[in-house]
């Protein structure tokens, strides 16, 4: 390793763990006999350059940050940094990001993460924009304020960019749907406010969206249909409106939907549900929905979690329900529902505390059901019903244990699948 290279190395690292480390004494030769936890390195014509620089107590014996840590200019020196990473280094102090020199690591650096750093406080860098080698961005669980610059859409090589977490402002710029070859986008946790852009439509290659948790209103665009690999998206707790676009319908790849605490309106009559065929998780909870449950949602066969808690939702709950063969939790809370539960005691008993219909005061059940140890909670029992309590035969049999536990198709295509697919975007990603 040139003497150049080691100086920036240990120039660098000490800013952020402290003068007390000496880095010429302690690793005379980082890239050889004596490495550095955290500092990997590669061979480019003929010497030895630091490719890798991981900052934070990933590891018992990783570099840990001072109480006072800075970034020097020794940093940008590393220009043959592919990954640069900070964990829970800047949690004392509040430091800022250095708004320049980011360009002096634009041609090699693929990877950048701040992870859990709550002193990292004030704006992202305008300058990050230079940085057009860049594959993954990692914001997460920071202190970073400010409004996302503009200049994040010219990273047109992102494969991953991830902002959660900290106390960002302001729209979503719509040079965001410029990063087409991005498979994971994800801002949940801030205070973003405005629409969603329109050009999210072009970033067809997206596997995961999550904009949970922030501020974000008006209509969902037409164009989010367009995202036909997506197989993750949440949008719960902002102020979306305006109905659900059955552009929804296209979205064919999709295993979660999450929608939840959005005044959308509107009602579940406008998209052809059974199109979305793997999808396994769909959460409309208080979304000021009205009107029925169309027959069509009862055709997920791989649907697992339903949540339509507090609507306004209205008329029979179809008993198709009992027929779906990977349901396993389906909460109808504190809607308009009327008229008898039509499911059978083995319904009840395998569903348990995950079936939900309380608040639902025109709502009843079988006098046989609910003399049992399954009834649903919160449901009174029809007056109309057999004279004795004595249980509907065919109630209780319509369906077999058997049919629950031994569905192959919700066991390939559940839970599982979905940790095969996170982990397939990870090995794409890095």
């Amino acid at each position: 390793m040139e003497e150049r290279e080691k100086e920036a190395l240990y120039n660098g690292i000490q800013g952020f763990v402290g003068k007390w480390w000496n880095g010429s004494d302690l690793y005379p030769d980082p890239c050889g006999w004596t490495p550095i936890q955290g500092v990997s390195c590669d061979l480019f014509n003929g010497s030895w350059y630091v490719t890798s620089l991981n900052i934070g107590p990933v590891y018992d014996n990783s570099l840990d940050c001072t109480p006072n840590p800075e970034f020097t200019h020794h940093l940008f020196d590393l220009n043959h940094l592919k990954s640069l990473s900070f964990y829970n280094c800047f949690t004392r102090n509040t430091l800022t990001l250095p708004a320049s020199n980011w360009d002096k690591l634009a041609n090699n650096l693929q990877a950048l993460e701040f992870r859990s750093n709550p002193g990292l406080t004030g704006e992202i860098p305008a300058s990050f924009g230079t940085l057009k080698s860049l594959q993954s961005l990692v914001l997460l669980q920071n202190g970073l304020t400010g409004q996302l610059p503009a200049e994040m859409g010219n990273l047109v090589n992102l494969k991953r960019l991830v902002i959660a977490g900290n106390r960002l402002v302001g729209p979503v710029p719509d040079g965001l749907g410029n990063l087409n070859k991005l498979l994971i986008l994800d801002l949940n946790r801030n205070f973003l406010s405005g629409s969603m852009p329109l050009t999210f439509g072009n970033l067809t290659s997206l596997l995961k969206l999550d904009l949970s948790r922030n501020n974000l209103e008006g209509k969902l665009p037409m164009e989010i249909g367009n995202l036909r690999n997506l197989t993750l998206l949440d949008l719960s707790g902002n102020k979306f409106s305006g109905g659900l676009p059955n552009s929804l319908q296209e979205m064919v790849s999709l295993n979660e939907m999450a929608l939840s605490n959005n005044p959308i309106g509107g009602d579940l009559n406008g998209i052809q549900w059974e199109n979305l065929e793997n999808l396994e998780f769909l959460d409309l909870s208080n979304t000021d929905l009205t009107g029925k449950i169309p027959d069509s949602l009862t055709e997920l066969k791989r649907l697992r979690f339903l949540g339509l808690i507090n609507n306004s939702l209205s008329g029979n709950i179809s008993p198709r329900f009992e027929d779906m063969p990977c349901i396993s939790a389906l909460y109808l809370n504190g809607n308009n529902f009327t008229g008898e539960i039509g499911f059978s005691v083995s319904f009840y008993g395998k569903m348990g505390s995950r079936f939900g219909v309380s608040g639902n005061p025109n709502l009843c059940s079988s006098v046989g059901v609910v003399g049992s140890r399954n009834a649903p909670i919160g449901v009174k029992s029809c007056e109309k019903e057999k004279s004795g309590g004595v249980p509907d035969i065919d109630l209780i049999g319509r369906i077999s244990v058997g049919k629950w536990n031994q569905n192959s198709q919700c066991t390939l295509f559940g839970f599982r699948g979905k940790e095969m697919v996170i982990f397939l975007v990870w090995i794409m990603v890095l």
